[in-house]
């Protein structure tokens, strides 16, 4: 979220390049390289499509992204760190897309429960739908889950350029 758009494509670029050169037979524990890297390539392209402006596009890339990290074989630690769906969660709410935004935080503490991320994410939306007393007890949890953590939440993503309630 640093605005650095031109820099982002340049690097992007990059990327691809050398993803090019990853052979099909290479894995990181259970995953395919190339099936890490497709979740990386979807999230750079959403998030550089975003900081133009191209919401929709931005969005149809970093749901992509989503889709592509679920299908990642379970691994400990993940073969993808940086979950999709806060990404998703984040801009998606940055641009007041409430609703969309909640379901995608619920999906991800379906699979992931008490998230401090995305339950974050979830209270602020509820937040900005008027269900407030459900989003309080999120904070609630919240303040547990994130009891001895090393960094401030304070938005469900850092690519969110504001900060959250």
């Amino acid at each position: 979220a640093t605005g650095r758009v031109d820099e982002a494509e340049s690097e992007q670029q990059a990327f691809m390049e050398e993803k090019a050169r990853v052979p099909e037979t290479s894995f990181l524990f259970q995953n395919a390289s190339l099936d890490i890297l497709g979740v990386a390539e979807k999230m750079i392209a959403g998030e550089i499509a975003y900081r133009r402006g191209e919401f929709d596009a931005a969005f149809i890339h970093l749901g992509e992204a989503v889709k592509r990290d679920d299908g990642l074989n379970y691994d400990e630690p993940w073969g993808w760190m940086q979950p999709a769906r806060h990404a998703l969660g984040a801009l998606l709410l940055e641009q007041g897309h409430f609703d969309e935004a909640a379901d995608v935080y619920r999906a991800d503490l379906d699979r992931h429960p008490n998230n401090p991320w995305a339950l974050h994410g979830l209270a602020e939306c509820l937040d900005h739908q008027g269900q407030r007393d459900v989003a309080a007890m999120l904070r609630q949890q919240l303040t547990t889950a994130t009891k001895r953590a090393d960094v401030k939440i304070d938005r469900s993503c850092f690519c969110r350029r504001g900060r959250g309630n």
